[in-house]
């Protein structure tokens, strides 16, 4: 009897990152059967339009029929600017992990600070602009956490419910299904609660 291959997955970390930091969660989707891959890029350095072209090609040297995409905040927003972008993207589903769709409040508090706005670089644009809607024939998953904790406190609060960092207001788009746990925004590329939410919508289509 024919066994069913496995669904890849390309992990796309957030701000400040770096790749590593997903290599928990790439390391619990293994144990469910999922084959994963993990891109790195220049969260500060390089613009969104650019890491947006540098994902597509990752991609493309992978030579895969189907990729499913989950990216963590920063990463969410690259992954969106691709499918805009980019109409030759292997079909898959995407789940976005606390993706400030509709922009960053603190982003913006941070940038308007000329002694903290090297802490955002280049990605200021993509964390004051926004996403309108799920990208077109791709069934998404947003997964937000309700943890208030993080730097949103420092940079003025944010509105409830929220992570610490990004609203859940910020993270909502048209068209997509919704998960809210009860984690921090660094909480959702460690809470073994938020793999096993990725896990089911890659492979199900919902939460």
């Amino acid at each position: 009897m024919e066994t069913s291959s496995p669904r890849s997955v390309v992990l796309i970390h957030g701000l400040w990152y770096g790749a590593v930091s997903l290599a928990l969660v790439g390391r619990r989707l293994r144990k469910r059967s999922f084959e994963t891959h993990a891109f790195g890029y220049p969260t500060l350095r390089q613009s969104l339009p650019a890491n947006a072209a540098a994902l597509r090609e990752f991609i493309a040297k992978l030579d895969l029929d189907q990729v499913d995409l989950v990216g963590h905040s920063l990463g969410g927003l690259v992954i969106l600017r691709m499918l805009d972008e980019y109409g030759d993207i292997p079909p898959g589903r995407v789940v976005l992990l606390g993706s400030p769709v509709h922009g960053s409040a603190v982003a913006r508090r941070v940038a308007e600070r000329r002694y903290f706005r090297p802490l955002v670089g280049q990605a200021r644009a993509a964390l004051e602009a926004g996403f309108s809607h799920a990208p077109a024939g791709r069934e998404t998953g947003i997964i937000a956490g309700s943890r208030s904790i993080g730097v949103g406190r420092i940079f003025g609060g944010l509105s409830e419910p929220n992570d610490g960092t990004v609203s859940l207001a910020e993270c909502r788009l048209e068209g997509a299904d919704e998960c809210i746990l009860p984690v921090t925004h660094t909480g959702l590329v460690v809470a073994p609660s938020v793999v096993r939410a990725a896990a089911r919508f890659l492979t199900e289509g919902k939460f």
